[in-house]
Parts: C-alpha cells; sequence; structure tokens
C-alpha cells in the first residue's frame, strides 16, 4: 500500500493501476485525482483502460479511503490539496507530471497547474464544473428538463430544492440518491450500479470548501503552456456542456472534446468513445518516439 508524508507530515495514500497483462510494458505515470468531492476513487475503475496507455497514479485525498484525515480545516480545502499533489511529485521523483483530475478533482488539478505550471507535461479535466471559471451561460437546466418523461425526474423535483439548501455534506448525500439521474445520459442499471460504488467521505466533503479560496487561480492558468484536454459530456446535467467546452479556451493549448451519449461519467456510458478521445491526447511511449 504506497503511502508518503505531505507537506505538513499528514499520511496520504495512493493507488498505482497498470494493465492486467502478464508481461506488459511500463507505462509513464499520470497523477489522478477523483471527485466527489471527496469520493473513494475506485469509481473511477481504470477509466475505461487507460492503463494500457499510462500507469495510474491516483491519489486518495485526506481524509478518503486510506489516506489520514487533515490536521488542520486550511489543509483540506481544495486549492490548498493542489500542496498535496506537489508532495506526490516529489515522492515519486518526478520533474513534471502529466495529471488528470474528474469532477471536482478538477478543481485540485487546477490549483495546481496556476501554482506549479512549470511542472506540468499535460492536464487533463474531465467533467469539470466550470461556472466558477468562465461566463458561459450554463446550459445545464435544458439538459434535466431533456429528461422530464422519464420516471425518476418527479423524484428529483421534489428534492432538488432541499438539495440546495442543504448545509452539510451528511445532509446533501441522503438527498443524492434523487439527484443522481441528472449526471447520466441514460439512467440504466449500470448506472446505478455505478452510483454505489466509492464511498462518500462527508467530513472531508465539507473540509474541501470550507475557506477555499480561488484568487489568483484563473491568472495562473495563463502560464499553462502544456496540452490541455477538457473532457465534455453532451447530456451532463451537473456541469452543463457550454461552460464546460469553454474552460479549454482559458489555456493556449488547449481543446475540447464532446462525448455523445454520455453525462458526467463518459468512460462508464461510451468507453470505446471515451478512450479514442484520450488515445489522441495520451500516445504510447512508442508513438513518440
Amino acid at each position: 500500500m504506497p503511502s508518503f508524508a505531505s507537506h505538513d507530515e499528514t499520511v496520504l495514500h495512493y493507488d498505482v493501476l497498470t494493465p492486467d497483462a502478464a508481461g506488459a510494458p511500463e507505462r509513464p505515470p499520470l497523477v489522478v485525482l477523483a471527485g466527489g468531492p471527496a469520493r473513494h476513487p475506485e469509481y473511477l475503475g481504470d477509466l475505461a483502460g487507460l492503463t494500457r496507455l499510462r500507469t495510474l497514479v491516483v491519489l486518495h485525498q485526506r481524509g478518503v479511503g486510506a489516506s489520514s484525515p487533515s490536521p488542520t480545516a486550511p489543509a483540506a480545502s481544495w486549492p490548498a490539496l493542489a500542496d498535496d499533489v506537489e508532495a506526490l511529485r516529489r515522492h515519486l521523483g518526478l520533474a513534471e507530471i502529466e495529471l488528470l483530475g474528474h469532477s471536482a478533482g478538477t478543481r485540485v488539478a487546477l490549483a495546481y497547474a496556476a501554482r506549479h505550471p512549470h511542472r506540468l507535461a499535460s492536464l487533463c479535466l474531465l467533467t469539470p464544473p466550470a461556472q466558477w471559471l468562465v461566463t458561459v451561460p450554463d446550459d445545464s437546466s435544458h439538459i434535466i428538463t431533456g429528461h422530464r418523461a422519464e420516471p425518476w425526474y418527479a423524484d428529483y423535483v421534489a428534492h432538488r430544492i432541499a438539495a440546495t439548501a442543504a448545509k452539510t455534506a451528511s445532509d446533501l448525500n441522503h438527498l443524492f440518491p434523487y439527484l443522481a439521474p441528472i449526471a447520466w445520459s441514460r439512467w440504466t442499471a449500470q448506472a446505478r450500479e455505478h452510483e454505489a460504488t466509492g464511498a462518500w467521505h462527508p467530513a472531508a466533503q465539507d473540509l474541501f470548501f470550507a475557506g477555499a479560496d480561488p484568487a489568483g487561480i484563473l491568472i495562473g492558468l495563463a502560464q499553462v503552456h502544456c496540452p490541455v484536454l477538457v473532457v465534455a459530456g453532451a447530456d451532463d446535467g451537473l456541469t452543463g456542456l457550454a461552460p464546460v467546452l469553454a474552460v479549454a479556451d482559458l489555456f493556449t493549448n488547449g481543446r475540447a472534446v464532446t462525448i455523445a451519449g454520455a453525462g458526467h461519467y463518459p468512460w462508464v456510458e461510451q468507453p470505446q468513445a471515451f478512450t479514442a478521445a484520450l488515445a489522441g491526447f495520451y500516445r504510447r511511449p512508442a508513438d513518440t518516439a
């Protein structure tokens, strides 16, 4: 169980995921940040076989999974969690890292990018929440109302106001089963099974946003010159589509791709399209020789 001591000596765990095939060649490392916030990263799986292109180094957020809880609240807010990523880079002995974040994990990835742009070889943002970054109108309501004929929709409408008013992560998590379908293009048995994967850690969830100050992050992103890929789900009711696509325009070397027939978890709903989108971004080592 690999672990390391972060900048304040908090012991953090990370998983190392490689191809299952015996004798598979070693791939370059890709640091992966899960979302939630504070959801156990097992819900990511191997990102539809991304281990064929990269060795996934999946960090467990403070207070999540095998990682120790944060001794202080400020060190557990999402901008400060970028310091744990930098500590992981040093622990791995890498001059620069490739970094991928999903959902709330993209906030941490962007904080890291703004603080350490020279330490990034690439940046991939999967279905990032974008309203704090861009001014493009949110089109998520249009996506959500497109589901109004589905049997779960009435329950969603009945509980969304309570979710907005929730004061703690525990309160919100209690309502989440009614809200979860909006994250999916189709609320199938596969989607329901996936939503049951990856435990939530309420204490770490609450600290993630507590006192978070994003000041300077947007300005810092102008210094990011590595390749940046933004992946959007065409039917993502959590983030909308247009704001997510606009995130790519924040970078000098950014581009966006839309996965049709997918919501917030495109590697689950459309694994082939997801794999194809990332294959062009994460070329095999032999491809770059």
